[in-house]
């Protein structure tokens, strides 16, 4: 089944609520804040909004939007994106068709025009130009969502096919490093051998290494304790409070 992508109108409106965010929190931008739900939309356990929005932009969320109706349009905002990228990783439509690329990312694009306007509206400068790197930004928030959710995504160092896990990670952060940069060059050495990868290609390559991921933790994702629960005792055992009373006539009530 094809999976289901933003609408024009559902990406205007994210990329409105996370514009107004970095106004308040300079980590967000609409491309940072699609990697971030990617991450935790392929990580190892469910969550909900009520968690992960205070991870993902701190106060910044409350003080951006006092007005209630304006709080609700921003949470339909960020809700619709999240609600599309677990549709694009459902790991039972991943599953079915593992050789199909579902997932589709909101990366801008940096060439030498972009650049170029870049540092002619000041926003950096010429001699670091040549960092700006597509994807780049989409990485940063999937690694910052890792990080914010450490304590899930440690499980997957201390478990099996560890090695695997480790190698996927890798796919992803590979389209944060510049072309020509030295860990380009050991990536493309060991996964490219007969050609240079275009950006295209490690873009693509991160979007099947994160489907891989989600489906990595359907058998990796970490266990809940086992609860132990004491056999109650019957209606005429001694009561385990101590009384000296029958269950029935003490707590057994």
């Amino acid at each position: 089944m094809k999976p289901r992508d933003s609408t024009d109108q559902e990406i205007e409106a994210f990329q409105a609520a996370a514009s107004r965010l970095a106004g308040f929190d300079e980590r967000l931008s609409a491309e940072w804040a699609d990697g971030y739900l990617t991450a935790l939309a392929a990580g190892p356990r469910a969550l909900d909004m009520a968690e992960w929005l205070p991870a993902f932009c701190g106060d910044a969320f409350a003080r951006c939007f006092a007005d209630p109706p304006d709080a609700a349009a921003a949470e339909q905002a960020l809700a619709a994106r999240w609600a599309v990228l677990l549709d694009q990783l459902d790991a039972g439509e991943l599953l079915d068709s593992p050789d199909a690329l579902r997932l589709q990312p909101l990366i801008s694009v940096w060439d030498d025009e972009a650049r170029q306007r870049a540092v002619a509206d000041g926003d950096v400068a010429a001699e670091d130009a040549a960092l700006l790197t597509t994807g780049a930004e989409w990485v940063r928030g999937f690694f910052d969502a890792v990080n914010d959710f450490a304590a899930d995504w440690q499980h997957a160092a201390d478990g099996e096919d560890a090695e695997l896990h480790e190698t996927l990670l890798k796919h992803v952060a590979a389209v944060a490093w510049p072309d020509g940069s030295p860990e380009m060059a050991a990536h493309a050495a060991a996964h490219y051998p007969k050609e240079l990868p275009s950006r295209d290609d490690l873009i693509d390559e991160a979007c099947f290494a994160v489907q891989d991921l989600r489906v990595w933790w359907l058998d990796h994702a970490p266990r809940p304790p086992t609860r132990r629960v004491e056999p109650a005792p019957g209606r005429n055992d001694p009561c385990p409070c101590g009384s000296g009373k029958k269950f029935k006539k003490c707590h057994g009530q």
